[in-house]
């Protein structure tokens, strides 16, 4: 056996004992013994990912006594890539994991692609594990729907879980068709009883609730129409399937302790995205309208951004971004942004370590709270970057998500190695 069907079959061999779903284990299992009966007839390989360690500074005592203070932590993220057909097929294998000092449910393991893709000159087919995103806007995506948010990972709803699917893309000189069929669902991780950073009471992650009966099994489907046409960019998708936001409910979990109880309802979304770029100008666009059997809203958010490219006779660029989100649900929305204002500043140095900046702040319009971040990179030499990210929480109205974490105030700090 060569050395490379030999890893394929310990990869196996390790996801098969792993903590990761049955079901995206048998899209992985499988697809790793495709690729090891036919290594003689791949074209490309290669590795390469990264591993990095990460610590969080809070600077107060957190609202719940068994909350941690504060942590270390480290993760791995692989990537392995072959193609082969003279490129018209290819896979992405991208498997992640955690360890956290402080937050059972923060170490974690998961597959965040293991995807096919057969490529044609008018269509493509993908099948696996797959990531996609849909949105423009910087505050929040209303519109990015197909995979379910990784919340242990950051609270900024950036990091993804994998998500099981086909998708086949039509390509036409109209526009780009695609579609999705979606055969298990992901449920949202969320910190543990000991975690930051969660709701409180915290969530109950062994007892949630569907609306289906097939639950994690239920197939949803989703489409999607992308285009550009002068100056805009943009994008009209539907989905009908299980909500990848929980309405969390208030309960009591298995040892009969206070606990949010998940319950994914069914939902139908349609929705557009859309961004024109004119000139220095940047204008954007996402609203949604959703359908469920409790009630119907729409939410949208739209803003724009001013890039000065050179500022001070250098090599520097400096963004200004201003957006205005609002859901029709009000005080009932799960999520922070339902009547908010983003103001941000980015700065991109275009120096030879790729020096990135971003800085802003996001408040209510009508509760007194706000939340200020800011994330920082730079590379050092050719294999190493640091980051720096920090978030302030401020709020006096309880029962809002911003509340909870409210004496989570971090400073975070990660060194990461590329290979």
């Amino acid at each position: 056996m060569s050395g490379f069907a030999s890893l394929l079959e310990r990869s196996a061999r390790w996801f098969a004992f792993s903590a990761v779903p049955v079901a995206v284990k048998h899209f992985v299992l499988v697809s790793l013994i495709f690729l090891s009966t036919n290594v003689a007839a791949l074209e490309k390989s290669e590795w390469s990912g990264a591993v990095a360690a990460e610590y969080r500074f809070f600077f107060e005592d957190p609202v719940d006594p068994r909350q941690h203070g504060n942590n270390a932590s480290a993760w791995f993220e692989p990537q392995y890539y072959a193609e082969w057909s003279q490129g018209r097929q290819s896979f992405l294998f991208v498997p992640f994991g955690r360890v956290d000092q402080g937050d059972d449910e923060r170490t974690h393991a998961d597959i965040r692609e293991a995807i096919w893709t057969y490529a044609a000159p008018q269509w493509e087919l993908r099948a696996g594990i797959g990531k996609v995103f849909w949105g423009v806007t910087e505050a929040v995506h209303l519109v990015d729907i197909i995979n379910q948010t990784d919340l242990v990972e950051n609270p900024d709803g950036e990091e993804k879980l994998g998500q099981p699917m086909v998708n086949l893309a039509w390509i036409q000189n109209w526009g780009t068709l695609d579609f999705f069929v979606l055969p298990y669902f992901r449920e949202r991780t969320f910190p543990g009883v000991n975690g930051r950073l969660r709701p409180s009471p915290p969530v109950d992650l062994d007892n949630p609730v569907y609306e289906s009966s097939a639950e994690r099994n239920h197939i949803d489907y989703a489409a999607r129409w992308s285009h550009f046409i002068g100056d805009w960019d943009l994008g009209v998708s539907v989905f009908n399937g299980t909500s990848r936001i929980p309405v969390l409910n208030p309960g009591l979990d298995g040892n009969g302790q206070p606990a949010l109880i998940p319950f994914y309802p069914l939902i139908t979304q349609f929705g557009l995205d859309a961004q024109a770029t004119i000139g220095s100008w940047l204008w954007k666009l996402e609203a949604i309208h959703v359908s469920a059997k409790a009630d119907s809203f729409y939410a949208a958010t739209g803003g724009l951004e001013y890039s000065f490219f050179g500022v001070f006779e250098s090599a520097a660029d400096i963004g200004l971004l201003f957006e205005y989100t609002y859901d029709q649900r009000k005080d009932l929305a799960p999520t922070p942004f339902q009547n908010d204002i983003l103001w941000a500043v980015r700065l991109a140095l275009n120096d030879e370590q790729s020096t990135e900046l971003l800085v802003g702040i996001v408040r209510d319009l009508e509760r007194t709270e706000h939340t200020l971040s800011l994330e920082a990179s730079r590379r050092l030499g050719s294999s190493w970057t640091l980051g720096v990210e920090a978030r302030g929480f401020s709020s006096s109205v309880a029962g809002t998500p911003t509340y909870a974490v409210r004496q989570d105030d971090y400073l975070q700090v990660e060194i990461a190695y590329h290979f």
